[in-house]
């Protein structure tokens, strides 16, 4: 199949990947005489933190998704092929793809992270997880469907296991979405099901380790778990998931639960792409210098999730993080522009924002550099840091009204079923 891309006297850099940090990156090179070419298998950038938001009903897919050729109109260097990507061929130069072969003179991997659901089958085949767009409107499909069918049946222990939310995982997108079920039964589901006894259904968040948010401090991990119970959300600590067939979970403690729900936000793996060899791998991660540069290959570079920055500092690397995509994205555009001109390249340096999540109204948990602070301050700041980062005026503009009609009628609008999910046999 032709790439149909036009061939210069240019570099060409090729972007895989049109998330956080590729998108940053190409913005940053929008004024230099290359060629830039990006990759992505969808043809918007999704906005990541809000996707537990269209899994609950509260936000529509199209108001945290943007499409890249839109963010880009108005920069004349810049090409974007929808495509998914098989392999590097770092010997010649060119990535396998499935549109076709594609050269490059320099190569940036922005591919992000992927759910990881530490090599349990099961798991991986009856959770739902939440990493794109498609899966968060699996699992709004899957609570409504539940709903229905709980309404349907005569079966009270197959009712309670229709109604029995599990989420795994205790970091912010774990505690925000268990935080958000919380406010379905408490202000929306009642009314949308009269006939049944909300009361029954039950949300419950597992958590490996001794305490929710382990990224932030043990005040703010106290704080969520407070603001969680107020949801009437069970906390599970220091338990781990052993199985899950469908139907019933089991836990590292011996202990059970028969649930038709479980949401996966255990973690995430980096997304890496097969041919650049035993040398670059780091775990699950691409293993890159101060540079941005992957061992062992002088024009491929990585950023973001994908990226180990491997220092005595951070011998883990960086966290799998939005603002450390961005500024890895902004510091390479920099040192390429560097290359281009044959000078000395800048070594990339964090600079943490702060770490902050939502645990539903009126609660959250924010740790700027020289402060901390929970509860409705808090989550006005949550609110405000996230609208800002949304990319485009009219995306902005709907999250702010969703949320304050949301805020004002405390209603969610968008329980819709646009296409049933069907779990797997």
């Amino acid at each position: 199949m032709p790439v149909n891309i036009s061939v210069t006297n240019k570099p060409r850099v090729v972007i895989i990947g049109g998330g956080f940090g590729g998108i940053e990156l190409a913005k940053k090179l929008s004024r230099e005489d290359i060629q830039i070419v990006l990759l992505d298998k969808n043809n918007y950038h999704t906005f990541q933190p809000l996707l537990y938001q269209v899994a609950t009903g509260g936000l529509e897919p199209d108001s945290i998704a943007f499409p890249i050729r839109k963010i880009f109109k108005h920069q004349n260097n810049f090409i974007f092929r929808m495509a998914e990507v098989l392999r590097i061929n770092p010997e010649h130069n060119a990535i396998e793809t499935s549109i076709g072969e594609i050269e490059y003179d320099y190569l940036i991997l922005a591919t992000g992270s992927r759910t990881n659901f530490f090599g349990m089958t099961d798991v991986a085949t009856h959770a739902v997880p939440m990493k794109t767009i498609p899966e968060a409107l699996n699992l709004r499909s899957l609570v409504l469907q539940n709903f229905e069918k709980a309404l349907l049946t005569v079966d009270l222990p197959e009712r309670d296991s229709l109604m029995t939310f599990v989420v795994v995982g205790g970091g912010p997108t774990g505690i925000e979405t268990a935080g958000a079920l919380g406010e379905l039964k408490n202000h929306i589901l009642p009314r949308d099901y009269p006939e049944l006894d909300i009361n029954k259904m039950q949300i419950h968040i597992i958590e490996k380790s001794d305490r929710l948010v382990n990224a932030m401090s043990n005040q703010s991990s106290i704080k969520a778990e407070e603001f969680l119970k107020r949801f009437d959300v069970n906390v599970w600590l220091n338990t781990g998931v052993t199985s899950y067939d469908g139907k019933k979970i089991i836990f590292s403690n011996g202990k059970q639960l028969l649930s038709q729900s479980v949401i996966w936000a255990a973690g995430v793996a980096g997304a890496s792409i097969p041919g650049l060899g035993e040398k670059a791998s780091f775990g699950n991660r691409i293993k890159v210098d101060c540079y941005n540069r992957v061992a062992g290959h002088a024009n491929i570079f990585a950023l973001g999730d994908v990226a180990a920055v491997v220092t005595a500092k951070n011998p883990n690397g960086h966290p799998m993080l939005a603002p450390v995509a961005i500024q890895q994205g902004s510091c390479l555009a920099n040192n390429l522009s560097r290359l281009l001109r044959n000078e000395e390249l800048i070594p990339f340096q964090y600079q943490s924002l702060g770490v902050m999540a939502t645990v539903g109204r009126n609660h959250a948990v924010v740790e700027l550099p020289f402060v901390k602070f929970q509860g409705i301050l808090a989550w006005f700041v949550w609110m405000f840091v996230h609208l800002m980062t949304l990319v485009g005026f009219r995306n902005r503009l709907v999250v702010f009204v969703n949320w304050t009609w949301s805020y004002f009628s405390y209603d969610r609008g968008l329980r819709l079923i646009i296409r049933p999910f069907r779990k797997p046999l």
